[in-house]
């Protein structure tokens, strides 16, 4: 029995939980902040000079950089939310002080009515409650902008920070504004797909599932507002059940699902004859490798197609035959362009060992259709299709349910 006090009990739970940021995306809002903040900065200096009555840069930019290029997931930080936020709370502040003598109470109201209003319009930006208290508060040369506070600095200063943050987030390759195409038949009947023939409810290690209308009910029973878009919870929580159902085939691993006799080919194989290859062994990629056996990159159907300017299955396949003289009979022999001219080098592969849940959402989320297998070092030694999964995870369960029986 624990010997803490209510009190200390209650301290504890200031405690902050663990920050699971990895340190690269940590130093890359670092950054962002640093570069957004010296680009408004700079904007500001050189379209008003620094004899400006207005000061160049007010403080909750900095507390807008912090959602913008550290949170940038958050519905708090999206472009609406800072433009529509910022302005809303500005007009709020400027009114205020206008009105109530009292620089307190006109404080008060300024944040409590702008909050009102960032709920009403769907702006909801937590650095805007101090744009409205600067507006109040800010002093003689504030007050002497009157509602040209509105304009300048607030609005300037939002856009060129916003500016920073879309050009940013571009560059280094991260999402930005945070918003996720929803296709909602699309996603019910991939959730259905997820879960193979028969896999029940019932069948060990595996978790129920659940559709967008049984997120949105629970959510609307929250008593407070979470600071997540529905969007990305949905994500989490599919692929959290992708990770659960994954885990209940325990130790399965690539090894155990790949196919084994793989059909490969090198950088400099002609085109020709992996375009043979594969009609011969009626596979739709084929991984390339490098002369010593290393994986290189992974060459597919499409790819052979696309280097002539075909589209399609069927009749692209057939014209790209026909031209090669593979059909009728005919043979290749080994000339033409090579394999490397057209392969795809950036290719997903795992290792031998590497488990279940490391490739369920390869495929389920990132629309890989072939993963080739490597060894240590880095030559191939299988191939995993969709198809081969799905046969993996089927014999798996089967296995289960005659343990259960």
């Amino acid at each position: 029995m624990s010997s803490r006090t209510p009190f200390s009990r209650w301290l504890s739970s200031f405690i902050p939980a663990p920050v699971t940021v990895r340190w690269p995306e940590r130093w890359r809002s670092c950054l962002g902040a640093l570069l957004g903040i010296a680009f408004t900065g700079g904007s500001m200096h050189v379209l008003f000079g620094g004899g400006a009555d207005f000061p160049l840069l007010v403080a909750p930019m900095g507390a807008s950089a912090v959602l913008l290029f550290g949170v940038p997931a958050s519905p708090l930080a999206q472009p609406w939310s800072i433009i529509g936020g910022n302005l809303v709370s500005a007009t709020v502040g400027v009114t205020c002080a206008m009105l109530v003598g009292d620089p307190v109470l006109a404080a008060a109201l300024g944040v409590s009515i702008s909050i009102c209003g960032m709920f009403l319009l769907r702006c909801v930006h937590p650095p805007s409650g101090a744009v409205a208290l600067t507006a109040v508060l800010g002093g003689p040369a504030i007050h002497r902008l009157g509602f040209g506070f509105v304009l300048t600095p607030i609005f300037v200063e939002s856009c060129a920070l916003l500016a920073a943050a879309l050009a940013y987030h571009a560059a280094t390759g991260h999402r930005y504004p945070h918003t996720v195409p929803h296709d909602r038949a699309k996603d019910a009947k991939a959730a259905q797909s997820a879960q193979p023939a028969g896999i029940t409810p019932d069948t060990p290690g595996i978790t129920p599932g659940f559709t967008r209308a049984d997120l949105e009910a629970v959510v609307r029973r929250q008593s407070e507002w979470l600071d997540v878009d529905l969007d990305d919870l949905e994500k989490l929580m599919r692929e959290t059940q992708l990770q659960a159902f994954a885990r209940g085939f325990g130790e399965l691993t690539a090894a155990d699902i790949m196919s084994r006799r793989v059909q490969s080919v090198t950088r400099d194989t002609a085109i020709a004859r992996a375009f043979a290859v594969l009609r011969e062994h009626n596979v739709k990629a084929l991984p390339v490798t490098e002369a010593d056996g290393r994986l290189a990159g992974i060459v597919t159907r499409a790819n052979l197609a696309a280097s002539f300017g075909e589209r399609g299955a069927g009749s692209g396949a057939s014209r790209l035959a026909s031209l090669f003289g593979l059909t009728g009979g005919g043979r290749d022999d080994g000339s033409g362009p090579a394999v490397g001219s057209v392969m795809t080098s950036h290719v997903v592969s795992v290792g031998a060992k590497a488990p279940l849940t490391e490739l369920v959402p390869l495929f389920a989320h990132h629309g890989h259709h072939h993963i080739p297998v490597v060894d240590a070092t880095e030559r191939v030694v299988g191939m995993i299709t969709q198809v081969d999964l799905i046969s993996g995870l089927y014999r798996h369960s089967a296995g289960l349910e005659r343990k259960v029986a």
